[in-house]
């Protein structure tokens, strides 16, 4: 149950982080889904660091479900990355769809790379 607790706690912590960027990038999101993309290579950079620090068992059982599964689990939005894509797709911009979900996947990639990169230099 306690397990539970830290989930719920870190899934709402990482949605409003989500919710508050998506936010700030409103402007700059009107043909182009950059809000969720930032917030997607954020959450992998951010999931990237805490595994690499993970690793080097810094955090007790119930941080890294805190931190790795709540928190960048309700950060990061797999699903609004699909519906943005297929939005996309269906409005005739299939080319852009195509970059978003190559960017996307390349960024985030590297993204969890540079944070475990990050976090073993430590």
């Amino acid at each position: 149950m306690k397990s539970i607790l830290f989930v719920f706690l870190g899934g709402g912590i990482g949605s409003l982080l989500r919710y508050g960027i998506n936010n700030l990038m409103a402007s700059f999101s009107e043909k182009f889904p950059f809000g969720t993309l930032l917030v997607n290579v954020l959450a992998c950079l951010l999931l990237g660091f805490l595994i690499g620090l993970s690793a080097k068992n810094l955090f007790s059982q119930e941080m890294k479900l805190f931190l790795l599964v709540g928190v960048c689990g309700g950060f990061s939005t797999f699903s609004t990355f699909s519906a943005e894509s297929f939005q996309l797709f269906d409005s005739g911009q299939a080319l852009s769809a195509i970059l978003y979900m190559a960017a996307s996947f390349l960024i985030c990639l590297l993204a969890i790379y540079g944070g475990m990169t990050v976090a073993e230099q430590l």
